[in-house]
């Protein structure tokens, strides 16, 4: 089925207005698109660069289909939108990715599931729904991590467990009806992939990033990543295979496990931009942000290829806690970059922006970024 594209001058609707709703409202406008957000923060980050703003919980079906009326596509910036808000914005505007695919990976034990019953590569888990069963979860597989099936991310809403009396008591910890027990595994490094795909199922995926992560959240992110030509042909098809049994129309993260035996496994996936490719603003021709837009605009989907090493370095509410950073002394590095989300109230943990940086080789533009990271607090 061919799709006529989409026009500048038509209304993009954004389920989400933090920051990932922002870079991607700023594709949008630089594009020729309007845009029109739903959040439940009256002064998100969006906001700024919306046409129009709606104020209500994600849990609001008729705010949700405010939204959508008049809208030629909508999109989102966070999975965790009830059914129903997302079938409102879908009786009425093109939704993508689409309602079933948004439900199936929204919930960590039904996307663990769905990955598995396809026959995709995961760690060995357990869904869990009581105590009981989350020891004997943890009996089974050993040292392990509980997690919320629902809303946990950021390192939030899970615990590191190594016996059966720590696996029940993490389960009444979490306080969450449905939890998972994932086995702790040998790693060596982490990736992830992302796939744009449009509604005719013409797809691309980016190369793969390399990640560090310090308490669940992600600390850096550079690409090229090292991996070796095989690898990087695995992990690049093994998205694309993910995306197209979902039907995702958008973007598709796979963030993915490298184990020590060089196995390749699916940790998790996010309909939607991604941390971990912040740096492709400065690495490809064609950001995550504009390429979300092309494929819901049935546009042709940009080159993904790497024409400069880039890297980004998260930057948390931490770093405020002494008074705004001087990013006088970031910037002073050659190559780099400071991005900021337009949050006014900052906190330990909150993402607030990022450093990013290229280089000539992926070592150079990650020493530039950590390198900028270290003056900003030092």
């Amino acid at each position: 089925m061919t799709h006529a594209p989409v026009p500048p001058g038509a209304t993009i609707g954004f389920l989400g207005g933090g920051q990932l709703g922002r870079m991607t409202a700023m594709a949008a406008r630089t594009l020729g698109y309007d845009v029109r957000v739903l959040d439940p923060e009256r002064d998100c980050p969006a906001r700024h660069v919306a046409d129009e703003t709606i104020t209500a919980p994600w849990a609001d079906a008729e705010a949700a289909a405010r939204l959508a009326a008049g809208c030629a596509a909508v999109t989102l910036e966070i999975e965790q939108i009830p059914r129903a808000s997302l079938e409102a914005v879908a009786g009425l505007a093109p939704l993508s990715p689409g309602v079933e695919a948004v439900y199936v990976i929204q919930e960590r034990a039904r996307q663990k599931e769905w990955l598995a019953s396809n026959g995709f590569p995961l760690g060995p888990f357990r869904t869990v729904r009581h105590s009981t069963t989350t020891a004997d979860a943890v009996a089974a597989l050993g040292p392990a991590i509980v997690k919320s099936a629902m809303g946990g991310y950021d390192g939030r809403g899970q615990v590191r467990v190594r016996t059966p009396d720590e696996g029940r008591a993490a389960f009444e910890s979490l306080r969450a009806p449905v939890c998972v027990v994932e086995a702790f595994l040998d790693i060596a490094t982490e990736i992830s992939v992302l796939v744009a795909r449009r509604a005719d199922g013409v797809a691309v995926a980016y190369p793969t990033s390399r990640n560090v992560h310090t308490h669940g959240v992600l600390t850096w992110a550079v690409t090229p990543s090292g991996a070796d030509e095989d690898l990087e042909a695995k992990a690049r098809a093994l998205a694309l295979g993910i995306a197209g049994k979902l039907g995702i129309i958008g973007l598709l993260a796979v963030e993915m496990f490298v184990l020590h035996d060089g196995s390749l496994l699916v940790n998790e996936l996010a309909p939607r931009p991604h941390n971990t490719f912040h740096h492709s603003e400065r690495a490809h021709p064609t950001s995550q942000f504009e390429q979300l837009v092309r494929a819901i605009c049935h546009l042709p989907l940009g080159s993904v290829d790497v024409i400069r090493p880039a890297a980004i370095h998260n930057l948390l509410g931490d770093i405020w806690e002494g008074g705004a950073p001087d990013f006088a002394k970031a910037l002073a590095i050659p190559g780099v970059r400071v991005h900021l989300y337009g949050k006014k109230e900052s906190r330990p943990g909150r993402k607030m922006g990022h450093l990013s940086a290229d280089g000539a080789t992926p070592e150079e533009a990650l020493d530039r970024v950590l390198t900028a990271y270290r003056a900003l607090t030092s």
